[in-house]
Formats: structure tokens, sequence, C-alpha cells
């Protein structure tokens, strides 16, 4: 799923390279129906497009991870009960609502997914439902009820590029990746913009194999892939309310070996998707680095190794550090001395993280602040690795992003070494442009 390198130069390109991704595994269609509507709280007309992912036989093979949001929508109160069905045979998708905190939001989810199985002689129990949009409205179940045979009579078996553009929100572009396993295929998509922070940062993701895993074996990969990828993303510190992986197998190739399949954090995992007016992406990575685990001495008292989840802490708090967010490079400069601190806030140990005196003064004489002249070298954020270059707004306050396709994929990287230990974390993140604050306060408008 690697593809650090990707250089696109067009919307045209990019629709090109997702079709070369998007072939589907076997045993698994998708379709998909739009259709406008009124939202019961507003007066303005919306879009709505409903997706289904349908299995050719349910399969007892399915995973599943959901947000740790004390307020889950409606879709995740019911994913996390069908986790305990013995099959699983379609997932329904439809963006613009969310689902969450709406009245009678659980019984508009179960009405739909009883629908879906109507259409596709499924039993309700059998059908996983994800929403994602606008927190806080009714979803408009009758409208997608009645829409549900469009979406059947769609159904194909030979992309899920559909299914990826059909759930997106405010994402720049749509996401799919695929990988090689034997003789088999993993092919995951994925949305999200903002509101993602760990615990969990998935957004909405699926992902489809035709490898025949154990469900416990598949359960257990996938949570070892989502704790050391999605995890470790963060764009504006909010916990989605929403946020759903799942992972389906069709069971159609063997795979006699099991390790053969991806049990550990893959690359095309840990992607921080563009979206919502990001202009560059952030990666903190390998924090902290040493070539032998062995515990930190420091007036005589052990602090110990460090593990993944503890040395992630002080990575996310350079990420959601507001004076790193905003666009422009000298804003960036004048805030880089304060990177040390917020590392330090980071701790909920009674010994703090505190880098050896070396390493400390490693810090101090290459890192903050750069030297005149020194230029990228120095760790300023170069404009090379920006998406895109924020132009003047027409209106004067509504900036929008001039292009809707990855140009690349470069990232402004920033290390801290504690010199504590071996351990290491990598910490995905986005700036917040003008780009992203009109897309955020105009979503609903």
């Amino acid at each position: 799923m690697a593809s650090t390198n990707l250089r696109i130069s067009s919307v045209v390109e990019h629709h090109a390279w997702l079709s070369s991704q998007a072939a589907l595994p076997k045993g698994f269609r998708v379709g998909t129906t739009s259709f406008d509507f009124v939202p019961a709280e507003v007066t303005k007309g919306a879009k709505m497009t409903v997706t289904l992912i349908v299995l050719d036989e349910p399969t007892p093979v399915f995973a599943a991870l959901f947000t740790k949001n004390a307020f889950p929508g409606a879709p995740v109160i019911i994913g996390r009960q069908r986790l305990e069905e013995p099959t699983l045979g379609a997932l329904v998708v439809n963006n613009k609502i969310a689902n969450v905190c709406a009245p009678g939001g659980v019984d508009a989810s179960e009405r739909l997914c009883a629908a879906v199985a109507q259409a596709l002689k499924l039993q309700p129990g059998q059908i996983l439902p994800s929403s994602t949009g606008v927190i806080g409205w009714q979803l408009p179940v009758d409208a997608m009820i009645s829409r549900i045979p469009t979406a059947v009579a769609t159904l194909q078996k030979d992309s899920v590029l559909p299914a990826a553009e059909g759930i997106l929100t405010t994402d720049l572009f749509p996401k799919v990746r695929r990988a090689a396993v034997g003789d088999g295929v993993i092919v995951g998509i994925a949305k999200g913009a903002g509101m993602i922070e760990p615990n969990l940062a998935t957004m909405l993701v699926y992902l489809l194999t035709d490898c025949d895993v154990p469900r416990e074996f598949l359960r257990e990969s996938l949570t070892g892939a989502v704790n050391g990828s999605f995890n470790n993303i963060s764009i504006d510190g909010d916990t989605s309310t929403s946020d759903t992986v799942a992972a389906l197998s069709s069971r159609r190739v063997p795979c006699p070996d099991p390790k053969a399949f991806p049990c550990r954090p893959r690359p095309g995992l840990r992607r921080a998707g563009r979206g919502r007016g990001a202009q560059r992406r952030g990666r903190p990575p390998r924090h902290p680095r040493r070539r032998r685990q062995r515990p930190h001495r420091r007036s005589g008292a052990r602090i110990g190794k460090i593990d993944h989840q503890l040395a992630a802490l002080p990575m996310r708090g350079v990420r959601q550090r507001p004076q790193r967010r905003p666009a422009g490079v000298r804003h960036r400069q004048v805030h880089r001395r304060r990177q040390p601190s917020r590392c330090g806030a980071a701790r909920h140990r009674p010994d703090p993280l505190r880098p050896d005196p070396g390493r400390a003064d490693h810090l101090r004489r290459r890192r903050f602040p750069p030297r005149p002249g020194q230029g990228e070298a120095a760790g300023r954020p170069p404009q090379g690795r920006q998406l895109y270059a924020s132009k003047p707004a027409m209106d004067g306050f509504t900036f929008k992003p001039p292009l809707r396709y990855p140009a690349h994929e470069r990232c402004v990287e920033i290390t801290v070494d504690l010199g504590l230990g071996g351990a290491s974390c990598t910490v995905l993140g986005g700036d917040r442009s003008h780009e992203y604050i009109s897309e955020n306060a105009d979503y609903r408008s």
C-alpha cells in the first residue's frame, strides 16, 4: 500500500491512478445512489449519497473498531452489537448526516438496515451501518429507504472507486489503497478530513479482502494495525463520534500461512488524509530513537524503558499545539522554540520525560533556532512541501483549496529524541490554513 513517491499533476491523472488501485477483491460488490433532500433542521437543500458494500455470501470473518468518544453515533452503537453476530453480509454508509445525538437515531439506523436486508435477502443483523456528516441532524430515513432499490440495482464487482467517492464529505479527494497477499488482495477506502484524533482516528475506513483467515486472527490483526496507524493521527484534537474501521473477508482465496497476512501497521494505513483545507502534513518520526534498549539514569533515579504509548504523548503535544497550526512560515518559525515545552507538558508519570543533557544540547544546537542562511536544512517548513499555496478569497472571506488532488506526499518532519530507550512512534497531522477555517465555518451553511 505504500506510495510515498507518488506525484500527481491533475485530477484526471489522480482518477486514473485510483482506478488502477480499485479492483475489488473476489466476492464483493459495490453500489451507490444519490438524492436531494431538505434536512428537518434547516430550509436549505442538501445532497446525500448512500453506499452499499455487499458480499456475495455472508461471512463469519469480519472485524470492526469504533470511536472511544463518550457520545457515539447511533451507527456506532449498532455496530458494536453487530460484532456479536455470527455473520455479516453488507455495509450501508451515508454521508451528509452523522446521526449523532439526534432523536430516534438508533431506530432510524435499524430501519435502514432492515430495508437493506430485505432488498438483499439478508437478515437485519447482517447489515453494518455507518453515517458521517453533520452532528445533531436527523436522518431522512424515508427518503433513504426509497433509494435502496436503486443502490442495489447499481451493484457491480469491478471497482471500489464508486464507494470511495460516495462516502466523502469535505475531503479533497477519494482515498483508495491495495496490497497483494499471496494470491489474494486487500483493498481499502477511507474518508476523513477533520475531527481526527487518536482513540480512534479512523474517520470511516473499510478494508476488504478475499484472503481466508480466521475470524479472531482478523480482529487481532486489525487492532494491531490501527494502534500503529490511525491512532497516531491528530488533525484538530477532536475525537469524532462516528469513527469506524471495518474489515471483511469473503474467504474466496485460501491463505494457508496466516503470517503472510498483514498483522502489523502497514504504510497504506499511515497516510494522513488531505482535507478541510490542510496545506501541509506534519510527521514527527521515530520518538525516541536509540539502538539499544537501556534505562536512562539521571541523578541516580532509574526512569526505565519508555513504551510505545508513552512515546506518542510528546508527539501528539507537538501536533496539537495551536501556535504550530496556523498557515504561514514566519508564524511557524517564531513558535518553533516552544516545541520542547510542549513535549514536556505531555506527560502523566511522576517522573518527567527528560532528554539526557547530551540530547537536550543537540536539540538546542541543531534545531532551535535555525541559523541564518541554513534554509530547509535548519528545519524551516519548506514551501515545496505545501500541497498548494493559498489564493486570495474572491469574497475576501471564504478561502477554497485551488486543487482537488494530492500533488505529492511530502511532509514536514519534526524529530524529538528523549533518549529514554528504544521505543518509537510516528504521529501524523496537518496544519490549519485559511482554507481549513473556511471549510469548517461554512460546512453547514
